[in-house]
């Protein structure tokens, strides 16, 4: 269900901006409010899985899922649809810890990595459905039914749960939940968050709410250092190997995050894609993925972490670098396909590799921690491309359609115009064929921008891996 979400939405985005009269900005809260709480809490899922069972936390998170869901579904404005997403994000907080330390409590160490391989295609998998059979139900009916669709499959994995899954704790948990820690994650985040995205309207606001989210954060690992039950032991990143793998993780997601946010608006508004077939241009770096995540999966246990979760991000970077080529229009096989595959490519050769070294980083019984932080850190790495990515994108957009308008020599309300719809970036409509292709030229331009920024990520995500992970084929425990 959160991997349909994370993909599918996306894709809807366009539509529900058109429907509910939204800007940019509120369609990136859309987005963040729900990577927000979900980056925020996910550690605290972990920890309430190995305290209270594992299972058990994960039946919790489905459920409240299914039921954000539904209200993001009936939402009936665009404030009310962000508001549903938060609490949608706190739901999958609750689940997505529980997926991976379940794997990791029913599998031996040498079995483990092939085990979250498989797990990697078939999340792979779902997520390659979302954004096609997304798409088709955007076209031919509503961008209400992307949110029910999680509902049937709420009903399947409950089921599934309950039948087929064991529950597994750890015995040395702390009964002690780091709430105070948890809220000023929340807090410094959100306010981060806020000041970026909201920078355009105003410098002011933003740099306060900036200020003191960085406070809020700095205040949260004063916390985490000095609690007798920190959400995160701060020790774990002594290990080479967890500190690696996350700050790659941070990098190459940030990279992806990115890319995946902004492509669809891309696809959809500027290149004139369907909403179908929009989902369908990801299908080839999701198959990828899928079919090739079972043998990266045991890159780890043959060659060590450090080469292919060098390689990897290297060959992904390659891909974000090939999106830069197009403009507008032209066949897909020439323009993004080889794109798409090469940092399909590039993905599938990091993913299992890199969910494995974090979880063979660390004790078995901190395994919900483990997933919790690197699940939190590729959140976080979401949440901030795309706060980060916009901004960046909102100036350089804003400057190439100056350029251009300024050569159309429009009159003054006719210019008026055009400024007044400026915040809906490759949204904005226009009567003037001359402006609409002068607004889907600058959106390009300020894409082309934002996907060099996200290959130096993949290569500076390639350039910790190699610096900082352990080359020897051997576990590296955070006890060590």
């Amino acid at each position: 269900m959160a991997f349909i979400d994370g993909t599918a939405v996306n894709v809807a985005l366009p539509a529900l901006q058109s429907a509910l009269h939204a800007t940019v900005s509120n369609v990136q809260w859309v987005i963040e409010s729900y990577a927000l709480l979900l980056a925020s809490l996910l550690l605290v899922g972990g920890s309430l899985g190995d305290l209270f069972g594992r299972r058990k936390i994960f039946l919790v998170g489905v459920v409240f899922f299914a039921a954000a869901s539904a209200w993001c579904g009936f939402a009936g404005s665009i404030d009310m649809l962000i508001v549903a997403r938060g609490v949608q994000g706190i739901g999958a907080a609750l689940l997505l810890p529980g997926s991976l330390s379940l794997i990791t409590a029913s599998f031996a160490e040498k079995d483990r990595g092939r085990a979250i391989g498989v797990w990697s295609g078939f999340t792979t998998l779902t997520a390659a459905i979302g954004p096609v059979f997304g798409g088709w139900l955007v076209e031919h009916a509503s961008w209400r039914w992307v949110f029910f669709l999680n509902l049937p499959i709420a009903a399947a994995v409950i089921v599934i749960t309950v039948c087929f899954l064991t529950e597994s704790r750890n015995e040395k948990a702390s009964s002690q939940l780091d709430w105070q820690g948890a809220a000023l994650a929340t807090l410094g985040l959100g306010a981060i968050t806020f000041a970026l995205i909201e920078a355009p309207k105003g410098a002011g606001r933003a740099v306060i709410a900036g200020a003191f989210g960085t406070l809020a954060l700095a205040a949260f690992l004063w916390v985490e250092a000095h609690s007798k039950a920190p959400m995160v032991r701060l020790s774990l990143f002594k290990s080479r190997n967890f500190t690696g793998a996350n700050l790659l993780t941070l990098f190459l997601y940030s990279a992806l995050g990115g890319i995946l946010f902004f492509f669809p608006l891309d696809l959809i508004q500027v290149q004139h894609y369907t909403a179908t077939q929009a989902g369908a241009a990801l299908l080839p770096l999701i198959a990828l993925m899928f079919v090739l995540s079972r043998w990266s999966g045991g890159l780890v246990a043959r060659y060590g972490a450090r080469w292919p979760l060098t390689i990897g991000p290297l060959v992904a970077g390659a891909g974000m670098a090939l999106y830069t080529f197009p403009g507008i229009g032209g066949s897909y096989w020439t323009t993004f396909f080889p794109a798409v595959t090469v940092l399909g490519l590039g993905m599938a050769i990091s993913v299992a590799p890199l969910t494995t070294t974090v979880m063979n980083a660390v004790p078995e019984d901190e395994a919900g921690v483990a997933s919790g932080v690197n699940n939190a850190v590729s959140r976080l790495a979401s949440l901030l491309a795309v706060a980060v990515f916009g901004l960046v994108l909102y100036a350089a957009f804003n400057h190439a359609l100056d350029r251009r308008l300024e050569a159309l020599q429009l009159t003054p309300a006719a210019r008026r115009q055009v400024d007044a719809a400026r915040p809906q970036l490759a949204a904005a409509m226009n009567a003037d064929p001359r402006v609409e292709r002068a607004i889907g030229e600058a959106f390009t331009s300020g894409f082309r921008v934002i996907l060099w920024l996200a290959a130096g990520l993949a290569g500076a995500s390639a350039v910790s891996a190699w610096v900082l992970l352990d080359p020897k084929k051997r576990r590296r425990s955070a006890r060590n």
